[in-house]
């Protein structure tokens, strides 16, 4: 098996999400089709939940395509909530309003 994980496909990801501007979220298959992967937003996910070995870069504002928050993750929400991005009834962001279009 060829190893997919390389570490300029570990910086691609975190670049892509270095962009997403404050009071904005993406989500994890957006960003893995900016980066021209499109089938892998799971990818994107495991990359993100390994990124505090790679710097500081906005995670918090990634979320499924449902707008729902990463699971065990509480201080996403209280992180976003301070760049202004609401939520819905249900729990998730209201991605009609707050979804990145890049």
């Amino acid at each position: 098996m060829k190893k997919i994980l390389t570490e300029s496909l570990i910086y691609q990801i975190l670049s892509a999400v270095s962009e997403i501007p404050e009071g904005r979220v993406a989500t994890y298959g957006q960003i893995a089709a900016l980066i021209g992967r499109e089938r892998n937003a799971r990818l994107v996910g495991l990359v993100l939940s390994r990124a505090q070995f790679y710097g500081d870069y906005p995670c918090h504002r990634v979320v499924n395509h449902a707008g729902r928050t990463a699971p065990g993750w509480k201080e996403q929400r209280f992180l976003l909530e301070q760049e202004g991005v609401v939520f819905r009834e249900n729990g998730c962001v209201d991605m009609k309003r707050f979804r990145w279009e890049v």
